[in-house]
């Protein structure tokens, strides 16, 4: 059986051509940005009902996120 996939801000999920990044995410609603490109710049702000969107994203695949930057050692002064 596979593993259940929790929604999570940040997350990107690519559905065809289209992407879908989770801007706010709260009990019962999600608020996504749908945009053509990747960079999520152009995209329109589009709210759901989580199940609404569960749906929406149920053919999409989940992008993996990206790589943190590791912080600057702190130097003693």
């Amino acid at each position: 059986m596979a593993k259940p996939l929790k929604l999570q801000q940040g997350q990107v999920w690519r559905l065809g051509d289209q992407f879908l990044r989770i801007t706010r995410l709260e009990r019962l609603a999600v608020e996504y940005k749908a945009s053509a490109g990747q960079a999520g710049k152009e995209g329109k702000v589009q709210q759901a009902t989580k199940k609404g969107f569960c749906r929406l994203i149920k053919g999409a695949v989940l992008l993996p996120a990206a790589p943190m930057r590791e912080p600057n050692p702190v130097r003693p002064e």
